[in-house]
């Protein structure tokens, strides 16, 4: 596959890097909301600082060094240091528990640590075994004794295409973290593969929201933008609403990528009470041509509080809701559905913008990617499929044949080449007549109740029951037991009246405590079906 960069020399990181600082000099990199920001120049600088650092201390191609801290400039700054001279990235979701990354170090054999203040505690309670080279994120300074190199090399190594760049431990819902590897050109082929869904100008901002250790956000919202001359801009706060909105009105973003779960908490909190205050509007939302005509209005509203030019809106990690996405259609809102894996580095499919949307697909496949189906199950080729679970060759062989990634998700590809995905093959529930009966179908119905802030499907002693965490904002503070109780059960009968037979559910169960999820807010569902 070609495609269409000059002045790359390969696909590796430090090569992508090289160009972009040779294209975009004084071009604005990255900064914090509020902050100037770094030039690709300056970026470049301290990237080479730290690299200095690192290899002083000892560090050199193939040693993995763990990345731990929030998103911020430097964290951009780090990833591409490690990667530069060969070294090994492992970057670590801030969420995962202290014991969880303590075991990552353990597992990784990680070398050296870059790591924010915020989680020092977690580095420092580690007591297995010494970590020599540790440096603070924040700084990008040695905090460590500094580890005395008599034999260092004054030459630079190199990474080549097929050389690991990136170790990534999933936090996916099977409850099994596994060690993804991404090599080189992995990452850097995947981040060239969007261009067919949407054209990235030096001019862009973006606004990065999600964790930079998940994928999805590392190659969207820092190597894509890098690589196109972009700028890149990061909240120094928990991205609350209030801190969002005014992130909003300072940067202004053109581009954002984000999960579904934050858009569709937008349109059933900000967007949806609007339409349902009064009996009139109510009712004027259930008819199509009016619905359509307060949608594009409410469109117009929602750009404004983005900033007034968002021109590309990312959406990934998990299925959108079909009410939410009928919105965004009929908004006249500049989105794009993706899918990916973390083993797929992680763009497999994508939407084009200002191209034709069909609801519930995932797109077409990205440049360079085939996608395939067998037995409902969607099989994916391309140079981002990852080089294997590290340490792993057995599970590595489970999830590739002749050359093929077997997902584990479940769909199909239309005569036009676009993609759907039903849901992950782990999930499917057999019922009592042989049907399959996909959860994640079913939750979209019952998430589209307004009283609902999540659901989850399950199947318990053969019958199928859901678990509901209730919007208790709604409610009345004093309500009791029996009126939720009525409530679950008018919402049940509502739901099984819209859905096949095999698929009804015989009780709705409240969850009072907010559903445990994934980075891309997707709920952790062997914890509640085990």
């Amino acid at each position: 596959m070609k495609y269409p960069y000059e002045n790359l020399e390969k696909l590796t990181l430090p090569s992508l890097l090289k160009r972009s600082v040779g294209l975009y000099a004084e071009n604005k990199a990255s900064g914090k909301v509020g902050e100037e920001a770094f030039t690709y120049n300056e970026f470049n600088t301290k990237v080479q600082d730290t690299i200095k650092i690192l290899r002083i201390n000892g560090i050199t191609k193939g040693d993995k060094v763990l990345l731990l801290g929030e998103n911020m400039p430097h964290w951009g700054i780090a990833y591409f240091a490690i990667t530069y001279f060969g070294a090994v990235v492992v970057p670590v979701l801030p969420d995962f528990h202290p014991e969880d990354i303590h075991r990552i170090i353990e597992h990784s054999e990680v070398k050296a640590v870059i790591v924010s203040d915020k989680f020092s505690k977690i580095i420092n309670s580690y007591k297995t075994h010494k970590i020599a080279t540790i440096l603070n994120l924040n700084s990008l300074e040695l905090i460590s004794e500094p580890v005395n190199i008599d034999n260092l090399s004054s030459k630079m190594t190199k990474p080549d295409e097929n050389d690991l760049a990136s170790l990534i431990y999933t936090s996916g819902t099977t409850g099994s973290s596994k060690g993804v590897m991404l090599s080189h050109k992995n990452l850097v082929a995947n981040a060239m593969s969007a261009y067919v869904q949407v054209s990235i100008k030096p001019n862009d901002i973006f606004l990065s929201v999600l964790p930079l250790a998940h994928t999805f956000e590392c190659t969207v919202g820092l190597t894509i933008p890098i690589l196109h001359g972009s700028s890149i801009y990061y909240i120094d706060k928990v991205p609350t609403p209030s801190v969002l909105l005014k992130a909003f009105k300072i940067v202004r973003p053109t581009m954002m990528v984000t999960v579904p779960l934050i858009i569709e908490k937008i349109y059933k909190n900000k967007i949806l009470p609007n339409f349902t205050s009064s009996f009139i509007l109510s009712h004027l939302y259930q008819i199509s041509f009016f619905r359509k005509i307060l949608n594009k209005m409410a469109g117009k509203k929602l750009l404004e509080t983005f900033g007034g030019r968002l021109r590309f809106f990312g959406i990934g990690g998990a299925g959108i809701s079909k009410f939410v996405e009928q919105f965004l259609i009929e908004a006249k809102f500049p989105f794009i559905i993706g899918y990916g894996l973390t083993e797929t580095a992680p763009l497999l499919a994508g939407s084009i913008l200002g191209g034709t949307i069909k609801p519930q697909s995932t797109g077409i496949a990205m440049a360079g990617v085939e996608l395939k189906i067998e037995d409902g199950e969607i099989l994916a080729k391309s140079p981002s499929i990852m080089m294997g679970y590290y340490k792993d060759k057995e599970k590595t062989a489970e999830v590739m044949r002749d050359g093929w990634f077997l997902t584990g998700d479940l769909g199909h590809i239309d005569e036009d080449g676009y993609l759907f995905i039903s849901g992950r093959s782990k999930n499917v529930i057999i019922g009592s007549g042989g049907e399959n009966i996909y959860p994640e179908q079913i939750e979209a119905i019952i998430n589209q109740n307004s009283l609902v802030e999540d659901a989850l499907m399950i199947e318990q002693d053969t019958k199928l029951i859901a678990k509901i965490k209730l919007n208790r904002e709604l409610l009345d503070e004093n309500i009791s037991d029996d009126e939720i109780a009525n409530i679950l059960e008018t919402m049940r009968q509502e739901i099984n009246s819209q859905i096949s037979s095999f698929n009804r559910m015989v009780k709705f169960v409240e969850e009072k405590e907010a559903f445990i999820k994934t980075p891309t807010k997707k709920i952790k569902r062997y914890l509640y079906t085990e």
